[in-house]
């Protein structure tokens, strides 16, 4: 649990986090083969129109997010969140809140003025946040 004491250190996600990233995953449903998830991973790393941030409390990763600019005929640029999970024992501390600050400012600094966020329709919880 995150106390007033801990910081919250939003960071760059490196392949050592893969690991805690794939429990986030399971914990919404999503199983994904940790071979797998370096393929996708190494896709997106470095990439200028993708971000990938961990949430690391005490050297914990207790959050992740990953957003990337896409382009589109319909509509203005804008900055879709491809994911979003905080590790169920911290939730509702201000994690995912924290997270998404950092992808409207990465946003920002690109000079894309929407950011988008979905969740499936059975993710009651995430419909409030």
């Amino acid at each position: 649990m995150v106390g007033h004491r801990d910081r919250i250190v939003i960071r760059a996600m490196t392949q050592d986090d893969l690991s805690a990233i794939g429990r986030l995953m399971d914990q919404l449903g999503y199983t994904i083969e940790n071979d797998v998830l370096l393929g996708r991973f190494e896709g997106l790393s470095g990439a200028p129109d993708h971000l990938a941030l961990v949430a690391d409390i005490s050297g914990n990763v207790v959050g992740f997010v990953h957003a990337h600019v896409r382009n589109a005929l319909e509509k203005p640029l804008e900055v879709v969140t491809q994911s979003l999970a905080v590790d169920d024992r911290h939730r509702r501390r201000g994690i995912g809140r924290t997270l998404m600050a950092s992808v409207e400012t990465w946003a920002r600094d690109r000079g894309v003025a929407s950011v988008s966020l979905g969740t499936l329709t059975s993710r009651h919880d995430a419909h409030a946040f």
